[in-house]
């Protein structure tokens, strides 16, 4: 039965406010809905996310989440431009065009964190 269900991710924030505007500010991203249990975001494809408050934000040190995009280059200079910093990561095999990283045999990414220390990532998803 789960192979039928709806996976939505959980985002943790330390400060719920402040994720609030990193998300709408940088990311141009709004919530679609507001409870008690945070904020819940909508995305293509019937994906969501939800960001919710607690003292363990940031502390997983692995890619909490990420986008699938079709230009990965070009979401990143929009990016950007909103303000938003990219990672590098030292990754065997991964060779750099400025912020993104090229993986052979997978296409091309790139990592952010938000403002709650989460570690984020867009990719073109060339193989699913």
């Amino acid at each position: 039965m789960l192979k039928e269900s709806v996976v939505v991710a959980n985002v943790p924030a330390s400060d719920l406010g402040r994720a609030r505007r990193f998300y709408a500010d940088v990311l141009g991203l709004e919530p679609t809905h507001e409870g008690p249990g945070g904020l819940t975001y909508e995305m293509g494809g019937g994906a969501s996310f939800c960001l919710y408050e607690t003292e363990f934000a940031g502390r997983s040190g692995h890619t909490v989440a990420k986008w699938q995009v079709v230009d990965v280059s070009a979401e990143v200079k929009a990016l950007r431009e909103r303000g938003l910093e990219f990672e590098h990561y030292d990754i065997p095999g991964v060779a750099w065009d400025g912020d993104v990283a090229m993986i052979e045999g997978l296409g091309h990414a790139a990592w952010f964190t938000d403002s709650e220390g989460n570690i984020m990532c867009i990719d073109d998803a060339t193989t699913g």
